[in-house]
C-alpha cells in the first residue's frame, strides 16, 4: 500500500489512523472504526484515506455519509478543496444520482430514500461520519445493503460508544481501530487542540426556582402574562425546570451580561470575540436575541447578535456569515444547528444557556471551541484557550472536573477611554488649565450618550442624568469623583 498524502492529513496521529485502517483492509477485514476528538481532523483523515485508496486502485466509488445538510455541504466543500479533479455528486440536491461521479456525499436520510436505486456493489467504500447509536438503530439497512468496505468516524469517547456501534464496524467492545482523544490532543507538544476554562454562574431563579409569593410586583405581572393569572399565583417552578415552563427575563439578562462583562474579548479588547450561545429552543433563542438587540445592547444590535435555527430564513447563509472574520457578527444564538460539526476556529466563548442531558452531545458542544486559531489576537498572538459559561450546572451534572476561569473582569475599550478622559481632567485641573479641563469633561459627557439604553446604565440612570444634564462634572469634588468612578464600570 502506498503512503497517504501528507498535504491532506500530515499530522502523525492522522497518518497513523489511515495506516491502521489500510492495515485492516489488507488483512481482509472490511470494516474499521476511527475515534478522534472533535477538532482533530476526522474529515481530513477520511479524505486522505479516500485519496490513497483511489490512487492505489482499491476503490472506484466512495460514499461519505453525514447526519445534516449543513455537514453535507461542508464535507462536499472539503472534498472539492483537497480532491478537485475527482467528480463529485451531492445526493439529495437532484432527484437523479450522477452515476459517473466517483465521490458521493449524502445525509443518512437522503441515502435511506435512494439506496434501493443502486446496485449492491455500486460503492467500494462507505465512510460514516458521527457514527453512534442512532446510526445503528435507524440506518443499519444502508450498511447491510451495500457490499463495500466501511469506516465509521466518531468523536464519542471510547467508554461511551455503544456496543452495537463497535459491532457495526467490526470491532471488539471498547477497542476501536484507532483512537486519539481530547486529552492527548491538548497535552501534545505542540498542542493540536486548545483547553478550556469554566465560569459557573447562576441566578437566584436558577438556584432556588420561582415562587410567586416571593416575586416583585413587576415579576408577578410578567409571570401572569406568561402563564395566566390563576396558574401564576399557584405556581412554583424548580430551578431546573425554568425554560420548560417560562423564560425568565432576569435570568436571560444576567446570562447575556455575564458574557459581555467576562467573556474573552476580540483583538481590540472592545467587544467579546466569536461566541456561541446554546439556547433551549427557538422561543428562548428569540427572547435572548430581543433582549440583546433591543434592551441590553442596542448600540450593537443585530449586526453583532443573531439567532441560527431551522425556522430562520436561509440558516446556512447565517452560519457562513458567522464563519467569516471580516464582519461584526460574533454572537450566534443557536438551537441545535451549531452543536456538532461546525468549524469556526475563532470561537472563544461558549455559553450553556440550557441544561444538557446527553454526555456525548455535551462534549460535542464543547468541541465547538477547541480548534486552534493562529494570530487571532494579532501577529504571533494565537488563541490559547476558550471560556465556557455554564449556567445550568452541566459540569456538575456530568461530574466533570475542569479548570476555573479567572474571575477578574477585563476593561472594555469604552471603560479604558472613559478612565483616560477622567485622568486628563484630573491633570488639567492640577495645572489649572481651564480649557483642557472643560474639553475633558465634555468628552466624558459624550460617553453617557453612546449607550443610554444599556441595562447597566438603566440601573444608575439617576446618577447618569445628574452627570449628563448638570454642571456637576465642572465641580470635580469628592462626590462627583465617586460618581464618575462608579459610572466608569458600567
Amino acid at each position: 500500500m502506498l503512503n497517504p498524502s501528507a498535504d491532506i492529513a500530515g499530522r502523525p496521529y492522522q497518518i497513523e489512523a489511515i495506516k491502521s485502517v489500510t492495515n485492516k483492509f489488507q488483512n481482509q477485514r472490511r470494516k474499521a472504526l476511527i475515534v478522534q476528538a472533535t477538532g482533530t481532523g476526522k474529515t481530513r483523515v477520511s479524505i486522505a484515506l479516500v485519496e490513497l485508496l483511489l490512487r492505489s486502485r482499491w476503490v472506484k466509488r466512495v460514499l461519505f455519509l453525514c447526519d445534516r445538510k449543513e455537514l453535507r455541504r461542508q464535507a462536499d466543500g472539503a472534498f472539492k478543496e483537497h480532491l478537485p479533479s475527482e467528480p463529485r455528486c451531492v445526493i439529495g440536491e437532484k432527484n437523479q444520482i450522477d452515476q459517473s461521479a466517483r465521490i458521493f456525499v449524502s445525509t443518512y436520510p437522503g441515502m435511506m430514500n435512494r439506496f434501493s436505486q443502486l446496485d449492491v456493489g455500486f460503492f467500494d467504500l462507505i465512510i460514516a461520519d458521527e457514527s453512534h447509536r442512532s446510526i445503528y438503530n435507524r440506518y443499519r439497512d444502508i450498511f447491510d445493503y451495500f457490499d463495500a468496505m466501511q469506516v465509521g468516524l466518531t468523536a464519542t469517547p471510547v467508554k461511551f460508544i455503544a456496543r452495537n456501534t463497535y459491532d457495526l464496524f467490526g470491532c471488539e467492545n471498547g477497542d476501536p481501530t484507532f483512537n486519539f482523544d481530547l486529552a492527548e490532543a491538548i497535552s501534545h507538544e505542540p498542542r493540536f487542540l486548545n483547553p478550556f476554562k469554566v465560569k459557573e454562574f447562576t441566578t437566584e431563579f436558577l438556584r432556588d426556582g420561582i415562587h410567586y409569593s416571593k416575586l416583585t410586583p413587576e415579576q408577578q405581572a410578567q409571570l401572569e402574562e406568561d402563564l395566566g393569572e390563576e396558574e401564576a399565583q399557584n405556581t412554583t417552578i424548580k430551578g431546573k425546570d425554568i425554560g420548560k415552563k417560562i423564560f425568565s427575563v432576569e435570568t436571560d439578562s444576567a446570562i447575556l451580561e455575564n458574557l459581555m462583562e467576562n467573556g474573552i474579548k476580540d483583538a481590540t479588547n472592545s467587544l467579546v470575540g466569536k461566541t456561541i450561545i446554546f439556547a433551549q429552543n427557538q422561543v428562548h433563542a428569540e427572547q435572548l436575541e430581543k433582549l440583546f438587540c433591543e434592551e441590553l445592547y442596542p448600540q450593537y444590535g443585530s449586526k453583532v447578535c443573531k439567532v441560527i435555527h431551522n425556522a430562520v430564513d436561509r440558516p446556512e447563509a447565517r452560519i457562513d456569515e458567522f464563519k467569516k472574520s471580516d464582519n461584526d457578527f460574533r454572537i450566534a444564538i443557536s438551537v441545535d444547528m451549531m452543536d456538532t460539526g461546525i468549524d469556526v476556529p475563532e470561537v472563544v466563548n461558549l455559553v450553556f444557556a440550557r441544561p444538557v442531558k446527553s454526555w456525548v452531545k455535551f462534549w460535542q458542544m464543547i468541541g465547538r471551541g477547541t480548534r486552534l486559531c493562529p494570530d487571532l489576537f494579532g501577529p504571533g498572538k494565537d488563541k490559547q484557550e476558550f471560556l465556557i459559561f455554564d449556567h445550568y450546572g452541566n459540569f456538575e451534572y456530568f461530574e466533570e472536573e475542569y479548570a476555573e476561569a479567572d474571575t477578574g473582569v477585563s476593561r472594555s475599550l469604552l471603560q479604558t477611554v472613559f478612565e483616560a478622559r477622567l485622568q486628563l481632567a484630573d491633570e488639567a485641573q492640577k495645572r489649572a488649565d481651564v480649557k483642557a479641563f472643560e474639553l475633558a469633561c465634555a468628552q466624558m459627557k459624550l460617553t453617557f450618550v453612546i449607550c443610554p439604553k444599556a441595562i447597566a446604565v438603566h440601573r444608575e440612570l439617576r446618577s447618569v442624568k445628574q452627570l449628563q444634564e448638570t454642571d456637576m462634572l465642572l465641580e470635580m469634588n469628592g462626590s462627583t469623583r465617586h460618581l464618575l468612578e462608579a459610572q466608569s464600570r458600567l
